[in-house]
């Protein structure tokens, strides 16, 4: 296969991708795709927007003080969008735990809380209500906490985004994290002491990518970091952990000793002050809508790379005109069980 091709077929293998979790509602999107009828350029432009604004807003700073969200005119409305409501529901559905739905269109019923304060992790941005998860995802961001204290030295992980209370799509910052099986991990280590609701809100992860995008930025990186991603990837239930090309770039350089673990690490637009952990659907878990494996090899080649830091995906060119607002999924697009994990009561916390 000529370099060319390569590049192709990694290109289109991206673009489907983000079509489906950036802009994963739009039936027209993918038909161009299937009938060659959209340049993929203009496709890429459009994921690149979308990709952009849900990351600048993973970063974005919290208040001490969030206030309710006003109440809706028309609850009832066909058109109304599904994630006005799902950001109404403060609390879990009083339900068996269950991931409904696929990462990007779907909702969480019996979601479980991460202690927002752990020997060794701490959950960032609290007034997001964003550290609710499927309960073997709360289980394993704690393991993994202890195992950044004992395999990296660190004292402990911050936690970003995982999922509202009842899943479902967001106001701001993701398309994904809609089942509880997605958690944010920042790449900054946890400090050696509680942060206070104040910093947890305000404060800011540190940038792991390079000014000019090619690789990691020396100051902040360090030999730890690939520790803490490797003892997240080991763990049997990950799928896929989403990073920026230039770290994952630095993990197949620097990794050592069995390297199978990298095979997960996916790169992805953004991801370049924190990790993106996705587990798969847990047994026996009917109606959660598995993704496919990723390939077994490594993904170190520079043909798997080449894609990423081509000069089209460094700096793209502005479209001609403005993309379109994505469109919000309804209510009547996601699963049919998520109507009834918004009707049921929530769940009560002791």
């Amino acid at each position: 296969m000529t370099v060319r091709r390569r590049f192709t077929k990694v290109a289109t293998a991206v673009t489907t991708s983000i079509a489906r979790l950036i802009l994963p509602f739009s039936s027209a999107i993918k038909t161009a795709m299937r009938c060659r009828l959209i340049p993929a350029r203009w496709l890429l432009a459009a994921a690149l927007f979308g990709a952009s604004t849900a990351f600048a807003a993973a970063q974005d700073k919290g208040t001490v003080n969030p206030k309710p969200l006003p109440p809706l005119a028309n609850p009832n409305d066909p058109e109304l969008a599904a994630r006005e409501l799902f950001a109404r529901r403060y609390l879990p559905a009083a339900l068996p735990a269950r991931p409904i739905g696929f990462y990007a269109k779907g909702c969480l019923a019996g979601g479980a809380a991460l202690p927002i304060t752990g020997d060794t992790w701490q959950v960032m941005r609290l007034s997001r209500n964003r550290y609710w998860a499927f309960p073997s995802m709360v289980a394993l961001v704690e393991r993994l906490s202890k195992k950044a204290r004992s395999e990296a030295g660190w004292p402990g992980i911050l936690v970003g985004d995982m999922s509202q209370p009842r899943g479902g799509p967001m106001l701001t910052g993701h398309a994904s994290h809609q089942v509880g099986l997605d958690a944010d991990i920042w790449l900054t280590p946890m400090p050696d002491r509680q942060l206070s609701r104040n910093e947890r809100e305000e404060m800011s992860a540190v940038m792991m990518v390079r000014r000019d995008r090619l690789d990691i930025e020396p100051a902040s990186w360090t030999p730890t970091h690939w520790k803490v991603i490797r003892a997240a990837a080991q763990e049997p239930a990950v799928e896929r952990i989403f990073v920026n090309a230039a770290i994952k770039k630095a993990l197949c350089r620097e990794a050592k000793g069995d390297r199978s673990w990298l095979a997960k690490v996916r790169p992805m637009y953004g991801h370049d002050y924190h990790f993106h952990i996705r587990i798969k659907c847990p047994p026996g878990s009917i109606g959660c809508e598995a993704q496919p494996e990723p390939p077994a090899s490594e993904g170190c080649a520079p043909a798997d790379l080449a894609y990423w830091f081509s000069d089209a995906v460094l700096h793209p060119k502005p479209p001609k005109e403005p993309p379109k607002p994505r469109r919000q999924l309804t209510l009547a697009e996601l699963p049919a069980e998520c109507r009834a994990v918004l009707a049921a009561p929530d769940l009560k916390i002791d």
